[in-house]
């Protein structure tokens, strides 16, 4: 027994210290894409598989799931421009979004990539899988939705009523305190907080026409209770040709919160070829 210990120890150690990486603040690099400058993560082997987060987020939003993710694949984890430790650009909107994700494919000489979005990022992953097919292969957009139509009653007006201020900005769990940690353009954060905020009331994400064009093998994603009503997920399933759809019961928009053993599971089984 007094041989064990010190191996049980270590083995305890290790695998805490492993569940403790600060993803989002592990020593990424920065790779220059168009006029930006973006900020990314890499862990693994294997297919690239990008992950795009969602609004007033960063690469921590993955945080339970890049590790099993990372078994099973070469995972690039990005900041968005003007989000997490990536610096503001002049304007932003879930196309520019999409662009700026398929110049850093292209950056990265990537032959192909499969993509997970959530929220903000499965709304520019809907783009990005139409203007890219010969890059990207397989789509999993997570809470996604492509016109403002799909939001929950009353979600709408009340983004339009923010104001730009302390207060208001630290919503969604503290936004301000963490843009401000890890953003190069804190002094600025009232920008980055405009822009999002129009950008989340701007009615077209993505048209239908184009949804249908989408050719890609698509797995759409959702709580039971997402931001996202269900009449509009239904509405994307039916629209994208061929997509698969999941709704996990009695789970909110945050899909990694607590069910995040499970969403990595039915990724996993959806991306790895058959």
């Amino acid at each position: 027994m007094k041989v064990l210990k010190p191996i049980l120890l270590l083995l305890l150690f290790s695998a805490g210290s492993f569940a403790q990486i600060p993803y989002g603040s592990n020593n990424g690099k920065y790779l220059k894409v168009k006029n930006a400058s973006l900020y990314y993560e890499e862990y693994g082997q294997g297919q690239p598989l990008l992950l795009l987060h969602g609004g007033m987020g960063s690469i921590n939003n993955f945080k339970k799931v890049i590790e099993p993710l990372s078994k099973q694949f070469k995972v690039y984890a990005i900041d968005s421009p003007g989000q997490g430790r990536s610096p503001q650009v002049d304007s932003i909107s879930y196309k520019i979004f999409a662009d700026y994700y398929a110049a850093f494919i292209d950056e990265m000489k990537l032959d192909s990539a499969y993509v997970m979005g959530w929220s903000d990022g499965g709304n520019s992953a809907f783009i990005l899988a139409h203007d890219r097919p010969d890059k990207v292969k397989k789509v999993v957009a997570i809470g996604a939705n492509s016109d403002t139509d799909g939001y929950r009653a009353g979600m709408l007006n009340w983004v339009k009523s923010w104001k730009v201020d302390p207060v208001t900005a630290g919503i969604n769990n503290g936004w301000l305190a963490e843009f401000n940690k890890l953003s190069p353009n804190a002094k600025t954060w009232e920008k980055s907080f405009l822009q999002l905020k129009y950008m989340w009331i701007t009615k077209e994400v993505i048209s239908d026409k184009d949804l249908a064009a989408i050719k890609n093998k698509f797995l759409l994603l959702y709580g039971d209770k997402d931001l996202v009503t269900l009449e509009h997920v239904f509405h994307l399933k039916n629209t994208i040709n061929g997509s698969q759809l999941c709704i996990l019961p009695n789970t909110p928009h945050n899909v990694f919160d607590k069910k995040s053993e499970m969403v990595s599971k039915i990724v996993i089984d959806f991306l790895k070829p058959q």
